[in-house]
Parts: structure tokens; sequence; C-alpha cells
């Protein structure tokens, strides 16, 4: 078994999940509640994302598997969605914008659209199975791959616990920047993705 690459994967996750751009959509979210009330909702939240990203982990090849999608195909389609998820990151409104913009307009809950789509977004519950893959990785490296996505959630929680601080020295500009940093960083793991994805299946 090759080494487990514990940061490569801990940056693709936090890249795809971003902890930061989540901070102004938990502010804007709870924005009417007390401190007691705040704490609930990032944990509730954080775990919510949690349950959803393991079941990916655990389920999301089963499923592809029993509708007979060849997880090389779900590689590069999936590829190219992350990379497309990416540039509206770099190039469309930033997530906390998008996500803010979300809050104003429905009703605010721990669930939408802080755990979903803010938290556990489409792209992390797809690099989810991507990451997780039984013919490419073992049973030991999923395992470690999903306790690097409860690392970046732990990232999170902390982060929401500490929100009005974290808002406070970066304001919604420097989410936004780093939001589309993480954006730059997630287009070139979508292109490695749908590479490998063209390889493997050339290769079956």
């Amino acid at each position: 078994m090759a080494e487990f690459n514990y940061l490569a994967t801990f940056i693709f996750f936090f890249a795809v999940i971003d902890p930061i751009g989540s901070v102004p959509v938990f502010i804007a979210v709870t924005s009417a509640y007390d401190a007691k009330t705040k704490r609930k909702i990032a944990i509730q939240a954080t775990l919510v994302s949690a349950l959803i990203l393991i079941f990916f982990v655990i389920a999301g090849e089963i499923i592809l598997t029993a509708i007979e999608i060849p997880l090389t195909a779900f590689q590069v389609a999936g590829g190219i969605v992350l990379f497309l998820f990416a540039l509206t990151m770099i190039f469309g409104e930033s997530k906390p914008d998008e996500e803010v913009g979300m809050v104003k307009c429905s009703q605010e809950t721990a669930i939408f659209p802080l755990a979903v789509p803010s938290i556990a977004s489409p792209g992390a519950m797809l690099a989810a199975v991507l990451l997780t893959e039984n013919s490419r990785y073992t049973l030991v490296e999923q395992a470690l791959t999903s306790v690097m996505i409860l690392a970046v959630l732990a990232v999170v929680l902390v982060l929401l616990l500490i929100a009005g601080h974290v808002h406070k020295l970066i304001g919604n500009g420097g989410a936004s920047v780093v939001s589309r940093v993480m954006g730059l960083i997630l287009c070139s793991l979508a292109v490695s993705n749908i590479l490998a994805g063209i390889k493997g299946y050339f290769l079956l």
C-alpha cells in the first residue's frame, strides 16, 4: 500500500468544504439568536454535515455499482463537475456572497443553508466518493480519508464557534478572497481527477 498523503487529502477537503467561507453564512443564519443557541446550531450543522459526507463515503460507490455506472466515468464526470464548481468559486459569486443571499430569502435553519450546501456542499459529497473508490483505495486509506473529512469538519466547528472574532478579523472581503484561492486549488485537483479517470478508462 502506498503511503497515505494526509496533507494532500486534508487540503483537498479543505478546498471543497471551505470552512472560512462558511463563517459569514453562519453569522447571517444566527444573527437573531443568543450565544447558547448559536453554539447549538454550530454543533448541529457540523454533525449533520459529517453524517452526510460519511454516508457518501460508505454508500456512494455502492449506489454507482447498483446502477452500473463505471467508476472511471464517474471520476471524469465528477472531475468536470468539481472543475465547474471551482470556476464558480473563482469567477462567480463567492461562497459567502451566494449563501448569505440564500439566508436572506429563506428560512434560517442549521440544515439549510448552513449544513447543506455551505458545509456539505455538492463538491464535498462528490469528493467523498472519488477519494474512497474501492478499486483505488484500501479500506485503511478510505478510513484515513474519513478521518481527514472529520478533521476538516472539526476546523469548521471551531471557526463557527469563534465566528464573530473571525469575521471581525477578515470580514466578508477576506472570506471572499480565501474562497477564490480555494477555488483555484480545487481547479487543479479537478483536472487531475479528470486525467486519472480518462487514463483509467482506456486501461480497462
